[in-house]
């Protein structure tokens, strides 16, 4: 799979990771397979005088796992012209980190270093040092709306639009292929093999070499139910019952997914109200082409018919997860349902407002659309005045006082 680097350099990550705001720190770039990271990295290195260490190198990378002071060594013998540092892959050879605050606290203003991971997990389990005090983490993920030409939405986090956007994509693209940028640059008749064996090479690479797991039948299996259950509350019960491994370790099994950057688990609205609200936390995959081909659904448009309610609803919420984490800190994304039966499915949450975005599939919206999101405004007016409901509607439409319908390329 590969990823145009003319227009790579148009990530919104890109901004932050190059801005003054993080000049003097080291600069760590997590995300899931495919999401960009290397083409990215390359990119922000181009055009300065660098040095780029890629720990997929199997011969590097096992060099600085017998010897991590080496890499120590290496850079201080770096030419003086040589600013910037860049190591794809830290997690793969945990122990640099140690190095790279030892250069960092050594000579704070003599390198620039740029980090990327495509899982927290080895980091986390090895208790790895995150250099606290000295780090900015950024996550990058699929392309978000707000990186296509000709965005104007509702919900935009970024003040500048990318200089090199996307090419706009049709929602059909979108719920059946998703948004990973390399599979953007494909047509319909290979992205569909290429996203199965990204879920193949991902079980491969990232689970058995890494050793996230013991028994990799087991979460083969669970990855498929994971799949068909993305976007639903999370029931251990049902899902153990299904596939014939314990609630524990299901339960492990979702947060792989979530350290290696391929799900999220999203909260339930936690602002107190009236009507008592269900806790369980939902499960989404960070990417529908990904999670079609994890659950073995065709890549066939007549689908749609039937599950593009249930697709866009998710792509809905990956795009609001995705923003809120690049927005930054006060910005999260949750979920409201109570245990009469009243629902929104995602809760824009912003330091100064808390946004109810229901999902329809409908391109004819009607005022009883709103009726949950009505329901959300009237408990919760102290921090919400305003609701959308996401639908296929050509054009934006006043349903009630308080929502407004609006299509879904305007989210």
């Amino acid at each position: 799979m590969s990823t145009d680097k003319g227009t790579i350099h148009g990530r919104l990550a890109a901004l932050s990771l190059t801005g003054q705001v993080s000049h003097d720190k080291v600069r760590l770039l997590f995300g899931a397979r495919q999401t960009g990271k290397t083409v990215l990295l390359n990119s922000l290195l181009s055009g300065r005088s660098s040095v780029l260490y890629n720990l997929q190198d199997s011969s590097l990378r096992r060099r600085f796992e017998a010897d991590p002071a080496a890499f120590s060594r290496e850079v201080e013998a770096l030419p003086d012209d040589v600013r910037a540092v860049g190591v794809d892959e830290i997690q793969k050879v945990p122990r640099l980190l140690d190095e790279v605050q030892y250069l960092y606290d050594k000579q704070p203003q003599r390198f620039q270093f740029f980090l990327t991971g495509s899982s927290a997990r080895k980091l986390r389990t090895q208790s790895a040092n995150l250099l606290p005090g000295r780090c900015h983490i950024y996550n990058l993920f699929p392309v978000v709306r707000e990186e296509e030409e000709g965005y104007q939405g509702r919900l935009c986090i970024a003040e500048t639009r990318p200089d090199k956007p996307f090419p706009h994509r049709s929602l059909e693209e979108l719920l059946l292929f998703g948004s990973l940028p390399g599979i953007r640059q494909e047509g319909p008749e290979t992205a569909a093999a290429t996203l199965h064996a990204y879920v193949e090479t991902y079980l491969e690479e990232e689970i058995r070499r890494e050793a996230l797991v013991k028994d990799l039948g087991a979460f083969s299996s669970f990855i498929h139910l994971a799949a068909l259950e993305s976007g639903n509350q999370v029931n251990l019960s049902k899902l153990s019952v299904e596939s014939g491994v314990p609630a524990s370790t299901l339960n492990n099994f979702y947060q792989v997914l979530v350290d290696t950057f391929t799900g999220y688990r999203i909260a339930s609205y936690g602002r107190p109200s009236r009507k008592r609200v269900l806790k369980t936390p939902r499960f989404l995959f960070f990417d529908l082409g990904v999670r079609n081909a994890a659950a073995q659904v065709p890549s066939d448009p007549g689908i749609l018919g039937e599950s593009g309610g249930r697709l866009l609803e998710q792509w809905v919420g990956q795009e609001l997860v995705q923003r809120a984490s690049m927005a930054g800190p006060g910005h999260s994304v949750s979920f409201w349902r109570t245990s009469s039966g009243a629902e929104v499915d995602w809760v824009w949450q912003a330091p100064g407002e808390d946004v109810p975005v229901e999902v329809k599939w409908t391109d004819r919206p009607q005022p009883g659309d709103a009726r949950h999101v009505e329901t959300f405004l009237s408990l919760h007016g102290d921090r919400a005045s305003r609701g959308f409901v996401v639908c296929r509607a050509p054009r934006p439409q006043q349903l009630t006082a308080g929502t407004t319908a609006i299509p879904w390329f305007e989210l």
